[in-house]
């Protein structure tokens, strides 16, 4: 039973769709580690957790504009901008 699901699962056409997973749960597991070491808001320790609510502005700040964030901020919000200018401008 087992080398029929081997031979199953662990075909060709089956690799897309095990990149597909693997690339979602790594960003999965990146937002969770993310919000877990860095979000003010999360509290782990106990000492923090006692703490009660916290006026911390700038540490939310840090945590909501992080690099990406900043990197797109005056981008314009299309994939390929010169291919959409070039078919879309009458010139």
């Amino acid at each position: 039973m087992t080398s029929s699901t081997f031979g199953r699962w662990i075909r060709p056409e089956v690799f897309p769709l095990f990149a597909a997973v693997g690339v979602a749960v790594g960003i999965c597991g990146m937002q969770l580690i993310r919000n877990i070491s860095s979000n003010p808001e999360v509290r782990v320790t106990k000492q923090k957790r006692a703490a009660g609510v916290l006026e911390n502005f700038e540490e939310g700040e840090k945590y909501a504009e992080h690099g990406l964030r900043k990197f797109v901020r005056n981008k314009s919000p299309q994939i390929m901008p010169s291919v959409n200018g070039f078919f879309s401008d009458p010139n």
